[in-house]
């Protein structure tokens, strides 16, 4: 059986518990996961790149099938650069569907070599987004069932809640 490698893209600004599910569901259909932490020109992030992938490198540690790696430009581009044969995306709800759909149509022009497969996540992570979590942690609130023990502290001292 060929070897299939699978590339999750995002800004994970900060990873959530929600990616990391999703990332370790993916880890079990795929021999090998691309987190591809993206540059993000077009958006204005709380955490540097090299921080971003730092905080997805630790939140991950514990799966060995998994790179994390930067990426600019399509996505699409960057999977086929780097042998992959797959895009993982995630879907939380209904509107998510309706964007993914229109995406991975798009996808799927640009390099048809490159399937997009969708994974919803476990139900206690489906309303996590990084901008809510940006937003709780920026608030006071609790973020604790939110992300992960290697993010928490990170992410509260970025927003002056250490």
């Amino acid at each position: 059986m060929p070897s299939v490698t699978a590339v999750f893209p995002g800004t994970f600004d900060p990873i959530t518990l929600g990616h990391e599910d999703m990332v370790r569901r993916a880890c079990r259909l795929f021999d090998r996961v691309l987190v591809a932490v993206a540059m993000a020109h077009h958006k204005k992030t709380l955490f540097t790149l090299d921080e971003r992938l730092a905080l997805v490198r630790d939140a991950l540690a514990d799966q060995p099938n998994v790179a994390v790696l930067p990426f600019d430009g399509l996505v699409t581009e960057f999977a086929v650069a780097q042998g992959a044969q797959v895009m993982v995306r995630g879907l939380r709800s209904g509107t998510d569907f309706d964007y993914e759909l229109q995406l991975a149509g798009m996808n799927r022009y640009l390099r048809p070599e490159v399937d997009t497969v969708f994974l919803t996540p476990d139900a206690r992570w489906q309303s996590i987004s990084s901008t809510l979590v940006r937003e709780i942690a920026t608030l006071g609130g609790r973020i604790d069932a939110l992300v992960g023990a290697a993010v928490r502290p990170r992410l509260l001292a970025k927003v002056g809640r250490a």
